[in-house]
């Protein structure tokens, strides 16, 4: 398959499905960017012993039927597969290995085993609290022994929320927090309304009939958790049920807004 100038391949991955999509490419100048066109997709039978060999086999078997050697890939994992966490830095905190000792520790307590089996990274900060996430080991063994399989070259490999976040912060207005939707789950990343900077994510299921008296309710209460004020504004990107973004005719709703040009 050609590729044109700047474009790439973005390779979703989730436990049930995995899906190709060719993205980038030249766009004139003010003119957004195209969204990602999807080129195959590929179901997984669920595998409980072997969960990421499973993953594998469909990876080679969708991208089997594409000609992409030479493509440069980046792997977006769906949030189910990784795991993303605060960290509070130590006091007198003057090296990394006392930020990733605090990561790893906070791992252990939160999720109730080792990280050893996890691959860390993070925004690491001796100064301020900062997010970490992490990848399961084995998952990125299979990605890397398929991209070389496939003559395809690395170019990130990421949880499904930091890439949508990475992608959407800069076009979050002053006092609203962001939302990312896929596969009926709503994860939100509450914001200091100074800066916008993250202080917690939340992954919540949306229940069937989740309108916005439900989104409402549910953000207020998040925010009262986290001793914040709520949101003005929640702006999402992804599936997010219409019912959220209708005009209310109340001033106590949320509004919600679709970031125009974010694709999940």
């Amino acid at each position: 398959m050609r590729r044109a100038i700047g474009q790439s391949l973005r390779i979703d991955v989730a436990p049930h499905a995995v899906s190709v999509q060719r993205a980038g490419g030249w766009r004139l100048p003010g003119r957004a960017a195209a969204a990602p066109e999807t080129l195959a997709s590929q179901q997984i039978a669920p595998s409980a012993e072997h969960p990421f060999d499973a993953i594998a086999n469909a990876l080679r078997a969708v991208l089997g039927e594409l000609n992409v050697a030479g493509w440069p890939v980046s792997f977006v994992l769906a949030d189910e597969l990784t795991r993303m966490w605060r960290v509070t830095p130590p006091a007198g905190a003057a090296r990394m290995a006392d930020l990733e000792a605090a990561a790893a520790l906070r791992f252990q307590s939160l999720y109730g085993e080792p990280p050893s089996a996890w691959q860390i990274a993070a925004d690491w900060d001796a100064v301020q609290p900062f997010f970490a996430a992490a990848v399961p080991r084995p998952l990125l063994a299979e990605l890397s022994v398929v991209a070389q399989d496939c003559k395809l070259s690395i170019v990130a490999i990421e949880p499904r929320f930091v890439s949508a976040w990475n992608r959407s912060r800069r076009g979050l207005k002053p006092g609203a927090w962001f939302g990312h939707v896929h596969d009926g789950l709503l994860t939100v990343a509450a914001t200091e309304a100074d800066g916008g900077n993250l202080r917690a994510v939340r992954s919540l299921p949306i229940p069937q009939g989740g309108d916005q008296a439900w989104l409402t309710q549910t953000l207020q209460r998040e925010a009262l958790l986290l001793d914040m004020e709520a949101p003005s504004l929640l702006q999402v990107n992804g599936d997010a049920p219409a019912a959220w973004t209708q005009p209310s005719g109340s001033a106590a709703h949320i509004a919600c807004r679709v970031l125009e040009g974010r694709a999940a």
